[in-house]
């Protein structure tokens, strides 16, 4: 059933708690679950709430179907139109499908394929455009006054960011004790909703938002502080350079704190979620646990967390199978187990053999080799070889580097920048 309602201007626990009882049986009751091993490795108790088991694989539902809810019969047989970077249109065009409204989606042209394809697959009319939200959502409302369809924001609505809200009824119904909550921030939908229903709840929990360092609207916003950024994340849900109108006045109202984060540790909590949990959360969907993390050579640390209980929102699972892939890969070059590194090798029979050994005896299984005779500053009779390779750990790979030098070569170590860093400099006899 349909109820036409007044936009409030203002959002309340009460208008969270109503939007909790129209959206009831038609999106996921997603669990809250402590994380043994998350917790250990933070010294936080983490506890995820995993929006990437909603249909669409991502919270947006709840706030799309709110709004949803809320058209006049008119308004539903015109249709919706809406700005998004993927999650929101999802759900949108899932529940306006459902209910036979018809659903318009404009999106950046930066937009992974797998969003653009999930959204035509549960019923949404895609169309590309701009390279930014921003400049997808000024078409779209072009499109809104030309056609005469009905907006649904995916962010910057009171409706909206009810629904979303929803999602810290459930998390504090599962675990009452929680002492803060650690939310992706990106045009402050989500943030607005959660907030204002935990605080409404709890007024003592600590609401935390977070965002991609590339993309740090709110906490410029709240610091005053600029960073430099390129503009460039794995974080596209939450990529958004300007905050919303009516979630910046709820944000600086009731949100404690606004942190950012670096891509690496985006890569990271991605990881440690499928190797741990053996969920697929996208990068936006993995920030409020890369809030948590410490650096591998223990330089951060949060202590400031420990022992605390800490509700994190995977919000999404949306994510491109190759960048996933990439992810993997890449963390592993950061914990140690995969390696590469360029040795110089004299040009004649046995060298390439010689040095495999080396790597035999050390249990490093090699993954790629390639040479280089022609570039570079190489005598006519030697060979650049570069050498990638699997080891169980860091300190294997270490163990295996020590044997290197200790046979004689000389080489360097591949970064993941691309950069050779020296790490040992004796000559293998040239």
């Amino acid at each position: 059933m349909t109820e036409t309602l007044t936009k409030p201007l203002t959002l309340t626990l009460a208008d969270v708690q109503a939007a909790a009882g129209r959206i009831a049986g038609a999106v996921v009751r997603t669990p809250t679950m402590r994380s043994e091993t998350l917790s250990r490795i933070t010294g936080a108790e983490v506890y995820l709430k995993f929006e990437n088991h909603q249909f669409t694989a991502a919270y947006k539902e709840r706030g799309a179907l709110n709004a949803l809810l809320h058209l006049t019969p008119e308004q539903r047989a015109k249709g919706v139109i809406a700005a998004s970077a993927g999650n929101h249109s999802q759900g949108l065009s899932y529940h306006g499908t459902r209910l036979g409204v018809p659903v318009t989606i404009v999106m950046p042209k930066t937009t992974p394929t797998v969003k653009i394809m999930q959204t035509e697959a549960v019923g949404g009319k895609v169309i590309l455009e701009g390279e930014s939200f921003d400049e997808a959502y000024a078409y779209a409302r072009s499109m809104e006054a030309q056609l005469g369809l009905t907006l649904v924001p995916p962010f910057d609505d009171p409706l909206v960011a009810a629904g979303q809200g929803t999602v810290a009824l459930e998390m504090l119904e599962d675990e009452p004790d929680l002492d803060i909550l650690m939310v992706p921030v990106g045009g402050g939908g989500l943030i607005s909703g959660v907030a204002v229903a935990a605080k409404g709840l709890k007024p003592a929990i600590k609401i935390i938002g977070v965002q991609t360092a590339e993309f740090p609207a709110f906490y410029t916003l709240m610091t005053g502080k600029k960073v430099d950024s390129r503009q460039v994340t794995l974080a596209e849900g939450i990529a958004v350079k300007e905050p919303g109108m009516f979630t910046r006045g709820v944000v600086l109202d009731v949100v404690d704190e606004i942190r950012i984060v670096s891509e690496n540790f985006i890569e990271e909590a991605i990881s440690l979620l499928l190797d741990i949990e053996k969920t697929v959360v996208e990068g936006a969907g993995a920030v409020g646990l890369a809030a948590l993390l410490p650096t591998n050579d223990g330089t951060r640390k949060r202590t400031e967390f420990k022992g605390k209980k800490v509700g994190i929102i995977l919000t999404g699972g949306n994510i491109d199978q190759r960048f996933l892939a990439n992810v993997i890969l890449r963390n592993l070059v950061r914990s140690g187990r995969i390696g590469r590194v360029s040795v110089l090798l004299d040009d004649r029979a046995g060298a390439l053999s010689r040095i495999a050994q080396i790597f035999t005896d050390h249990n490093a299984n090699i993954i790629e080799v390639t040479h280089q005779r022609i570039f570079g500053n190489l005598s006519a009779k030697s060979t650049q070889t570069d050498i990638e390779f699997e080891v169980r750990d860091r300190a294997a790979r270490d163990r295996l580097f020590e044997a290197l030098e200790r046979a004689g070569y000389k080489f360097d170590v591949i970064t993941l920048q691309g950069n050779k860093g020296q790490r040992f400099t004796r000559s293998n006899g040239d």
